[in-house]
Order: C-alpha cells, then structure tokens, then sequence
C-alpha cells in the first residue's frame, strides 16, 4: 500500500522561508509524478506545484512562481517544496500527492495523498 507523508511545516515569519518534505512508501516512487496543493481555513484545496516523473518538468501557477520551487530526489523517494518569501497568504494546510496520470492541475489525478502538514505565515 502505497503511503505519502510530509514534514517540515511550522510557523514563519512574512518574508521568509521553509522547506516541505514529502516521502513515499509502498512503491516504486520513480513511477508517480508529484504534486503540492494547499487548503486554507474555509477555502478549497488549491494546485500549488507539480512535477514529472524523471525531473524533466515542473508546474507552478502564478501566485507562487518565483517564489515555490518543487524537486524531487528518486533515489530517497522523497519530494521536496521550496517556499521563499513566504506571505501571510500563504498559510495553509499543504498536501503532497502522487499522480499516475491525468491532468497534474487537477486533485483527481491523484490517487495517493499524504495527511498535510500546517504552515503558518505570520505578518
């Protein structure tokens, strides 16, 4: 069975920075290309960074680019998130998720997600 965990959440000041890290288990983790999403208190889970399988391709929409950056390391089975000038805006619970395929945009095209870990902006 396949399980995705993440860590590196907490509480940051406006202007600065954190790391997320997701790990996945149960499978073959080179096979799923990966996506971050976030869900602020009484908002929808948003797409906030995607990935490809081998590392080729990243997606970000425009609220974070510039600042997000996605990796991945295969060889650890672990994704990583690179948030940089963090904004009170960008306080959320943020999920990792792997995809098999489909549309990396869209929450249904991830079969596997993580429990979310809680980042906290403060201005």
């Amino acid at each position: 069975q396949v399980q995705v965990a993440e860590s590196g959440g907490g509480l940051v000041q406006a202007g600065g920075s954190l790391r997320l890290s997701c790990v996945v288990s149960g499978d073959t983790f080179s096979v799923y290309r990966m996506g971050w999403f976030r869900q602020a208190p009484g908002k929808e889970r948003e797409f906030v960074a995607a990935i490809s399988w081998n590392v080729g391709s990243t997606y970000v929409p425009s609220s974070v680019k510039g600042r997000f950056t996605v990796s991945r390391d295969n060889a650890k089975n672990t994704l990583y998130l690179q948030m940089n000038s963090l904004k009170a805006e960008d306080t959320a619970d943020y999920y990792c998720a792997a995809s098999r395929g489909g549309n990396l945009y869209f929450i249904a095209s991830y079969e596997y997600w993580g429990q979310g870990t809680q980042v906290t902006v403060s201005s």
